[in-house]
């Protein structure tokens, strides 16, 4: 392996180490390419070929699934490098992403050949993903230094967020109420070329050397000893949770906006882009406290707004709440709010809560634990929605419908998921009362008095 560059750690008042900065321009192009097929598109495109919500499921779940070959490919990072290793598999997903852009065209096939078609390529798309992914976050991780950890992240999320944003808003305008498989197939070619561009600021942020690169990978890996490190274990515990309930929000919220609600396209993806304003705001917000609070009580608040998300969402599946712009739009800002709280926090606690030795392993568990149970998660759910439809299980006196089910079986999974977050160790975490009333009370005390007229 070719001798890595000397990064260095700068403090927050001296900025990121050089060349950092190429990271965040990568995930603002990569921000413009998956949303495409790992988002509200690619589930509308499916639903115009007929798929049913077991296929929906397998589509969703298919690549949080495939993360679990980050286990073998991690022993073979120090072969290649950080760098290398993530641009090969996004250099092949990539050209194979051109080909998902080809299908929509292929209208001499029959809508069962283009959805299996789509399932199969869809397949080798989030393999390459799986494997190449294990790097990402050693790599990040070992450039970074603690205290900068919450910085980074909400840096990166805010431009995640408005990347996305500006996508799927952009989808809204190109697909149109009623799209056509040649608009589907511009808007893939689109997804594609932005991945295209990534991969030339993947290329320029500074290589590392990962810290276990001097020990064979011959030595087996001690995966038990990893899985039974306490704080980790507390970790995974909550992350498994948490992906079972959220794996399925995504795709069934859109389905059902689909099937249940009559809505158009474009009006669903307009709705769905402003969960991207609802992340940029959650970036915002933790500017400053992810590090200065901790994660955990991020995590609790993030937690506990989910569950009035999904109880709304309840709401909305028996007919209790109407199907209105005012109602669709907050409710989709306070998902992307507390969605990108989660992500942010969880993934500094994880970035502090593993040893330097064999990070990549550590990580690997990490991202296959929780990325197998959101896989499992959509796949799970989908099957249970036909069976409820198709099968009448539901006693007609409940007034009930599947979702409905779906709904509430969300809510008590997130309020596991809270449970297990307020055990989660983190000794430098604040209790969440003294969060909120900095968010609630110090903030706007700070704001007024900034422009409190002074003698």
């Amino acid at each position: 392996m070719a001798e890595a560059e000397q990064v260095g750690h700068a403090n927050p008042a001296e900025g990121f180490p050089p060349g950092l900065n190429n990271a965040f321009v990568f995930a603002s192009c990569n921000a413009l390419s998956f949303p495409i097929v790992f988002g509200s598109p690619m589930v509308l495109y499916a639903k115009s070929l007929g798929a049913s919500a077991t296929v929906l499921g397998i589509l969703a779940g298919m690549m949080p699934l495939l993360v679990i070959l980050q286990i073998p490919a991690a022993r073979h990072v120090p072969r290649f490098g950080y760098r290398l290793f993530v641009l090969l598999g996004w250099a092949a997903r990539t050209m194979v992403y051109f080909a998902l852009a080809a299908v929509p065209l292929l209208v001499v096939l029959d809508t069962g050949t283009r959805l299996a078609l789509i399932l199969v390529l869809m397949f080798f798309f989030t393999m390459l993903r799986g494997i190449s992914s294990c790097a990402w976050l050693p790599w990040i991780t070992s450039m970074i230094p603690e205290n900068s950890r919450g910085r980074y992240l909400a840096i990166d999320y805010a431009c995640v967020q408005l990347a996305g944003f500006v996508v799927v808003l952009g989808a809204a305008s190109w697909l149109g109420a009623n799209p056509t498989s040649p608009r589907f197939a511009g808007l893939f070619l689109f997804g594609a070329l932005a991945g295209l561009a990534s991969l030339f600021f993947l290329w320029r942020i500074p290589e590392t050397a990962p810290p276990d690169a001097v020990k064979e990978s011959a030595t087996p890996v001690p995966w038990k000893e990893i899985l039974l490190h306490p704080p980790f274990r507390k970790v995974i515990a909550f992350a498994i949770v948490w992906a079972a309930a959220f794996g399925g929000i995504a795709p069934f919220t859109v389905a059902w906006l689909k099937t249940e609600g009559g809505l158009a396209e474009d009006w669903i993806l307009q709705v769905t882009a402003t969960t991207y304003l609802g992340g940029l705001a959650a970036v915002w917000m933790t500017n400053r406290r992810l590090d200065a609070f901790g994660s955990k009580p991020m995590m609790a608040l993030a937690m506990s707004i989910w569950i009035g998300i999904i109880t709304c969402w309840f709401a909305l599946s028996q007919g209790s709440l109407a199907l209105t712009s005012v109602t669709l739009i907050p409710l989709h800002v306070a998902m992307g709010f507390a969605g990108a709280l989660v992500g942010m926090s969880m993934m500094r606690l994880v970035m502090g809560s593993i040893p330097t030795m064999g990070r990549s392993h550590f990580f690997a568990l990490f991202s296959v634990s929780a990325n197998v149970a959101m896989g499992a998660s959509p796949i799970v759910w989908g099957v249970l929605l036909d069976v409820l439809r198709e099968a009448a299980l539901i006693p007609p006196q409940w007034n009930l419908t599947n979702y409905s089910v779906f709904f509430a079986g969300i809510v008590v999974m997130l309020l596991l998921a809270l449970f297990l977050c307020l055990r989660l160790t983190e000794p430098a975490a604040v209790p969440m009362n003294r969060l909120l009333r900095d968010i609630l009370i110090d903030s706007p005390q700070r704001l007024w008095l900034r422009f409190w007229p002074r003698k």
